[in-house]
Parts: structure tokens; sequence; C-alpha cells
């Protein structure tokens, strides 16, 4: 494995990590919680932006880790966001679109292997992945003023400013995917 693909496959190990902290961390207090979440949680992102990187710093960008990277971003946004939503800070409706979306695409993907093409990310959906982690972080903020009980008047209008992000972060999904559609229409019409 290169150093991308361990950097990809870490988040595959983080992922349930992270569940396993949001959901039965209390037990160990809740600063410390807060603290691992959001170790984890950086760990899970930081490790999204240098896997790229290493990859093409290394010269062993492959599209097997075209396939790889978004597969792992897939299993540990999704693990955050089924926290978040289990505890009524994202909207349920916000992640059903957002599983449609990512197993839609990753059907895609599938079909294209199948034609032995390998299609990368587009500007759209790294855009919509901007916001997934801008969504996330911002859940991650309100999830932390409600353990540790901080500044409980201002948790309303965080819990607001968190709603908007994930409208937005779904109207960017919906839009990524509808332009990743058009472009596995135009690669298949051409096979």
């Amino acid at each position: 494995m290169t150093l991308a693909d361990r950097l990809t496959a870490a988040r595959l190990v983080l992922a349930p990590l992270f569940f396993v902290a949001y959901r039965w961390g209390e037990a160990a207090g809740q600063v410390f919680t807060v603290a691992l979440l959001w170790t984890l949680f950086l760990a899970i992102e930081v490790s999204d932006l240098l896997d790229g990187q290493a990859a093409r710093r290394q010269g062993t960008v492959s599209d097997y880790g075209k396939l790889f990277d978004p597969f792992a971003d897939v299993i540990a946004r999704i693990t955050y966001f089924v926290c978040f939503a289990s505890s009524g800070i994202m909207p349920v409706w916000a992640l059903l679109v957002i599983l449609y979306r990512e197993f839609g695409q990753l059907f895609l993907r599938m079909m294209l292997a199948g034609k032995s093409v390998v299609m990368g990310a587009s500007a759209g959906g790294k855009l919509k992945a901007v916001f997934y982690m801008v969504a996330g972080s911002a859940s991650l903020v309100l999830d932390s003023m409600m353990r540790l009980e901080l500044l409980p008047p201002a948790i309303p209008y965080a819990r607001a400013a968190v709603y908007v992000l994930y409208c937005v972060a779904v109207i960017l999904s919906v839009g990524s995917f509808a332009d990743y559609l058009s472009r596995y229409r135009k690669l298949t019409a051409s096979k």
C-alpha cells in the first residue's frame, strides 16, 4: 500500500471509532468525549486532504485510489452523519437524501468500472465534500456545546445555523449528482 492508500484506509478505522466514542464515550466523561470526538473528526478530515496530495507528490495516483478514496470518504462521513441524525442534530431527511446520492453515485461508479472506466471527482463533488465537512464541523460544535452545557442561550441559534448548512449540503449533493450523472451519460454514450 502506498502512503496515500494508508491515509485513505485510516478513515475506515477512524469512522467506527468515532461512532463508538459518540454513542458510548460519555462513560469516560464529557470533556474527554468531546476531545476524543474532535481528535477523530479532525484526523478523518485531515487524512482526506492529505491522501490526494501524497498520491500526486509521490506519483502514485491510480485508478484504485480514485475508487478507494471516495469509498472511504462516504464511509467516514455517513458514520458521523448517522451519529448527528441519531441525536437530532442533523435532519433525518437530509441524511436520507445524502444516502440516496452517495449510493447512487457508488452504483454509477460500479457501472463505469464494468466498462473499465474510472471517473475522478469533479469540482462540484469537491465543493459538496467541503460542505459535508463544514456541516459536520458545525454539528460537532453544537454537539460539544450541548455535552459541555456551554452557552445554553446560543444553542437554538447554533442549531438553526447547522440546519441551514445541511440544507446547503443537500443542494450541493443533489447538484453534484446531477453533474456526475451527466458525465456518466457522456462517457457511456461513447463506449
